[in-house]
């Protein structure tokens, strides 16, 4: 009864206040980002119902989307190609090392003959005569079993076994070239990929044959090795009980 009422001038005041609040998502700032809906209806669309430029687009993207892959899987065994390089170079390391601990071997054998004919002289004048035994001649390492001398890139390019390089690169259409000629583009491209890893492909397949065989050398020697290594550690243990008994 005694309420206080706005006035229809204050009423539409405040309803204008609140719709300048109120934001408008029609209406947008500069700094605002804007969603951008990516348009897949032309590869929702059957092939037969779309036009020949968009059949032309499709076209030349799969055909660049393939070569990525073709691409892709170049860079793969190329990076193979490099670990097993760098694995048969450790090879061939490992089997010089084993091919001079054996020529190492064959020095010791002579200090310990000369070691061996000094206590045979010392027993003889105590009357205590004494002659080494030995099993076996420390035979050295077999040269038919040493690492191969490595060629140098120079030698393996003359013999032709030298790793290929990249196939140059296919020239490129000219600007405003048609579909056809870029789809054309891309299969040299994927040839010239495809024929680089098969070169790769070939390279592999010598250097697995190449460890086979280094591995198989190498098991060799070392068999000569610890036969020549352990008839070495007999004839110490002989001399070292001859020198006890000698100075007992």
């Amino acid at each position: 009864m005694f309420g206080l009422k706005k006035s229809p001038a204050k009423i539409a005041q405040a309803d204008s206040d609140a719709g300048k609040n109120t934001l408008n998502p029609a209406r947008r700032t500069s700094s605002e980002p804007m969603l951008v809906t990516p348009d897949f209806s032309n590869e929702k669309k059957p092939l037969e119902q779309q036009s020949m430029q968009e059949l032309e687009k499709y076209a030349v993207n799969k055909a660049e989307e393939t070569t990525k892959s073709v691409n892709n899987c170049l860079r793969i065994a190329e990076d193979i190609r490099g670990d097993a390089t760098r694995t048969l170079d450790m090879l061939h390391q490992q089997g010089e090392q084993i091919t001079r601990t054996h020529m190492a071997a064959v020095d010791i054998d002579k200090d310990l003959s000369r070691g061996e004919k000094i206590l045979n002289n010392l027993g003889g004048m105590f009357s205590m005569p004494w002659k080494p035994k030995k099993t076996k001649d420390i035979s050295g390492p077999d040269l038919s079993l040493a690492a191969p001398k490595k060629a140098d890139p120079q030698q393996k390019e003359k013999l032709g076994i030298a790793p290929k390089g990249r196939s140059a690169p296919a020239t490129p259409p000219p600007e405003g070239s048609g579909a056809l000629q870029k789809v054309e583009h891309e299969k040299a491209k994927q040839d010239d990929a495809l024929s680089d890893l098969s070169n790769i492909l070939g390279d592999l397949k010598g250097m697995a044959m190449d460890m086979g065989s280094e591995i198989d050398r190498q098991n060799k020697a070392i068999d000569s090795l610890s036969d020549d290594v352990d008839e070495l550690n007999s004839r110490v243990k002989g001399a070292n009980q001859r020198t006890r008994r000698l100075l007992g």
